[in-house]
């Protein structure tokens, strides 16, 4: 298993834009590793308090992308290989966004409906999470 470890969380006010980076964590990621994590699915998801965790957003291996429906044209997913970074660019921030952003990756290739990689079981690494707070 491979340690995600994310970056960027903090507080905005509504309309605001953050940037989060997920990347994978020095001491458990060799360069062996290094094209295991071009080819990961990756994908962001977030849990609010008293709620489920929900996908947000996700990148397959052939980089076809998918999105929740709240967050459809004001989030994007990016994925930089030369530096085993993955972004989730938030415009437009709501009040409703406000929750603890995890990254996630998938230990094996996912070859169906790039949609359902916004299903938290499909995956097996994880990082620890980064608060969003955005106030109205």
């Amino acid at each position: 298993q491979v340690q995600l470890v994310e970056s960027g969380g903090g507080s905005v006010q509504a309309g605001g834009s953050l940037r989060l980076s997920c990347a994978p964590s020095g001491s458990t990621f060799s360069s062996t590793s290094m094209g295991w994590f071009r080819q990961a699915p990756m994908g962001w998801f977030r849990q609010a308090p008293g709620k489920e965790r929900e996908g947000v957003a996700a990148i397959a291996s052939d980089d076809r992308r998918s999105f929740a429906d709240s967050v459809k044209g004001r989030f994007t997913i990016s994925k930089d290989n030369a530096k085993n970074t993955l972004y989730l660019q938030m415009d437009s921030l709501r009040p409703e966004d406000t929750a603890m952003y995890y990254c996630a990756a998938r230990s094996s290739w996912w070859l169906g409906d790039a949609a359902e990689l916004l299903l938290p079981r499909l995956f097996d690494n994880w990082g620890q999470g980064a608060q969003v707070t955005v106030s109205s």
